[in-house]
């Protein structure tokens, strides 16, 4: 059950005036709230004591009054199930060793691996229990070439040379990721989350031919094993990505798909389409001085307020990724406010 109404109608693609207003990385470093319990805690704690994980996913709620909430986790945690070993450092996340054909022997059955991801299920439990009632919980996951790529990079930066270099050893990965992921997804199910999203970071760095043979294959697999309870986002992507998804015909399984600030809204709004869309004002404008970030954000508004409700329905209203560091609080409640006000 859907508990916001908003939320609810996005997914069903109901017009309505107002959109749900939902951000990713809307629980993070720039909030102070967040800044608070980091100072008393480490970031592993907060991901993995439930009543800490709760407690940091509602502090956005209780300011910014969002529409939805999501599970406060990290995509990497599979990985440490796996046997990787994970630690957060000044340096980022790090892991006890780097993926290659030798390593791939100290992994760990998925089945054994599962114990390693109940965590997050009790999270969800703990955050539905402090949630308003009005307010949608979602969980999420990294997809498995994401995941992939952080296990043999060490990071998501750069130009992944090794990464795609190592299709077959990708392909030894997914029989261990694929049914852990399978296995997490439904824990945040089964825990109360409405929907879990499909996180693929490193996806956009793909060329389409290259994501439409070795990735999208395993996304829509995952969409049709949930149909109807996922959605899904790339981080840079391109039409090659979505062409491929529709190719498959992974966008009717997905309830929603994510479109990063690259992307014009509104076109996307207007397609013909059967999922809702979430998106996707491009975050890193939230760090210019208050003027610069007012007009830039009243110019992104416009081609959208021009769509009737029916080309609107379906739209989640949210950044291009997810919220940055610094960003200035009264900037995220700007937005929050300026979309009920300019479209009710």
């Amino acid at each position: 059950m859907i508990m916001n109404e908003k939320f609810a109608n996005a997914i069903d693609l109901t017009p309505q005036a107002v959109p749900p207003i939902w951000f990713m990385r809307q629980a993070g470093r720039y909030h102070s709230h967040y800044q608070g319990l980091r100072s008393k805690h480490s970031f592993m704690e907060l991901c993995t004591q439930p009543e800490l994980a709760a407690e940091t996913a509602l502090g956005p709620i209780r300011d910014f009054d969002f529409d939805v909430s999501i599970l406060f986790s990290d995509l990497l945690f599979p990985l440490q199930a796996l046997g990787m070993g994970l630690e957060y450092t000044d340096k980022g996340p790090q892991l006890g060793f780097r993926l290659d054909e030798q390593s791939m022997k100290k992994l760990v059955h998925w089945e054994d691996a599962v114990e390693g991801v109940r965590f997050q299920g009790e999270a969800v439990k703990a955050t539905r229990e402090l949630l308003p009632k009005d307010k949608s919980l979602i969980g999420f996951v990294g997809s498995p070439w994401t995941l992939f790529v952080y296990a043999v990079e060490g990071t998501h930066k750069g130009f992944l040379e090794n990464s795609k270099g190592s299709l077959p050893l990708f392909k030894s990965f997914c029989e261990y990721m694929m049914p852990l992921l399978k296995a997490n997804i439904q824990i945040q199910l089964d825990a109360g989350a409405e929907l879990v999203m499909l996180f693929d970071t490193a996806a956009g760095a793909l060329a389409p031919t290259m994501f439409d043979e070795h990735v999208a294959p395993l996304v829509d697999e995952l969409a049709r094993e949930f149909k109807g309870k996922m959605a899904y986002y790339i981080k840079e992507s391109s039409e090659g990505h979505v062409a491929s998804l529709r190719k498959h015909n992974s966008l009717s399984k997905f309830a929603g798909l994510g479109y990063d600030h690259r992307w014009a809204l509104a076109d996307i709004l207007k397609s013909e389409r059967d999922h809702f869309v979430q998106g996707n004002f491009d975050q890193s404008m939230l760090l210019t001085d208050t003027d610069s970030f007012k007009k830039a954000f009243h110019s992104y508004l416009e081609p959208l307020k021009e769509l009737t409700l029916e080309q609107r329905r379906g739209w989640v209203s949210g950044l291009g990724h997810g919220v940055l560091p610094k960003t200035p609080e009264d900037h995220v409640r700007y937005i929050v406010d300026t979309i009920r006000k300019e479209f009710s």
